[in-house]
Order: C-alpha cells, then sequence, then structure tokens
C-alpha cells in the first residue's frame, strides 16, 4: 500500500502522518497504533490492516505516529497528549478532506483505548464519529504496564479480541463490554498481534461496516 507521508503541527510539536487517500471518499478513518513504550507504530501490520480495509470501503485512513515515534516530536503522556493529538488530527483532516464525511475511529491496543477517549470528547461536542473499531482492545489491569480504565463506547461499537491473547487478557475486554452491552468478536487462536489471522480483521471490518 503506497502513503501519502506527511508532518502537520500538534499539541507537542510535530506529528507524522501516513495517509491513503481514494478517489471520491466517502468517509475518513482515524487509526491509531499500539504502544509507543514498547515498539508501537503506525505501521504496525494491524494498523495497516485496518487502513486497507478502509480503504477498500472507500474511506480516507489517517494512520499518526504517537508523540515520540518517528518523526512525531513530544514524549509519551499515558493517553491524555495523545487523546489531544489525535483530535489535532482529525481536525486537519476534515479540513483538507471534507467537514461533512463520516468519521470512523479505529485503534489497536493502546491506540484503541486512545480512540475510546477521543470519541468521548467528540460526543461531547455533538460530532460523534460514525463507528469504532477496537481490535485487541487495552482494557483492565496489563501484567508490566498500568490499569486501563476504558471509556465507555456505544453498542454498535465493532470490539475484535484474540481468543489467546498473551498481552490483554480476553476476560478483561469482556468484563469492560459486559456493562456496556457491546459485543466481542473473538478469533479463536489468535494471539495479540493476530499473527496469520490478519485477514480475519480485514473481512470483519469490511462486512460489518459495509452499506
Amino acid at each position: 500500500m503506497q502513503s501519502e507521508h506527511l508532518e502537520i503541527p500538534g499539541p507537542a510539536g510535530r506529528i507524522e502522518l501516513f495517509v491513503d487517500t481514494v478517489a471520491a471518499p466517502k468517509g475518513l478513518a482515524l487509526i491509531a497504533h499500539p504502544h509507543p513504550l514498547f515498539g508501537g507504530t503506525a505501521e504496525n501490520k494491524v494498523v495497516t490492516t485496518l487502513a486497507k480495509a478502509f480503504r477498500e470501503l472507500h474511506c480516507v485512513s489517517v494512520r499518526p505516529q504517537f508523540r515520540g515515534v518517528g518523526g512525531s516530536e513530544g514524549q509519551h503522556d499515558q493517553g491524555e497528549g495523545e487523546t489531544d493529538d489525535l483530535l489535532a488530527v482529525l481536525a486537519w483532516a476534515r479540513r483538507r478532506y471534507g467537514q461533512d464525511l463520516p468519521v470512523y475511529l479505529a485503534g489497536f491496543s493502546f491506540g484503541a483505548y486512545v480512540v475510546t477517549k477521543v470519541a468521548e470528547r467528540l460526543s461531547a461536542r455533538g460530532t460523534a464519529a460514525r463507528r469504532l473499531v477496537l481490535v485487541g482492545a487495552a482494557a483492565g489491569e496489563i501484567a508490566g504496564l498500568r490499569r486501563y480504565e476504558t471509556a465507555a463506547v456505544p453498542r454498535d461499537t465493532i470490539v475484535i479480541h484474540g481468543g489467546k491473547d498473551e498481552t490483554v487478557p480476553l476476560v478483561n475486554v469482556l468484563a469492560w463490554a459486559e456493562p456496556l452491552d457491546v459485543p466481542v468478536i473473538v478469533i479463536p487462536g489468535a494471539d495479540h498481534f493476530f499473527h496469520r489471522r490478519l485477514h480475519l480483521i480485514r473481512d470483519l471490518v469490511k462486512r460489518l461496516l459495509a452499506p
């Protein structure tokens, strides 16, 4: 996938972006990558798989690098500053590609956690995203990292998790989703990074978001 490589100003300095455009876009997808302190980047395979799925749904996909990753300036901020950065990227993308395009928010692991915070902020502003896609979402207590108090999301959120996720136990995500009445799609045998299961993510997103 050939991506446009850009840099834009953000709240903590420069933000590096990868953008995949389509002719006559029908939507705008903002996709967030996994934890930057554990090797997460916008070129992660789950993230690029999500970008491909959205491109095939005729959406522009925007993949920013979090603070301190690649060409993005600033330091890791536990999801707070990262939320501000994603909102700045979304504002830029809307100006560039059209204010009226429906917005989709997608994220993997830590990125999914940040996306829930972005969605919460957008809803509070009266500009809610059309749909959310959360893959391997960080939720609850994660060994060696921290406790994630993942925000509530709409019931039509697409939540995909690996049955053998060794980083975020499936039980964590089920405990978060249960009081929200949000279904969780479990891919049997999949680990946190969905090795040899990436095609299933792509197929699910396309099928569940198709007009």
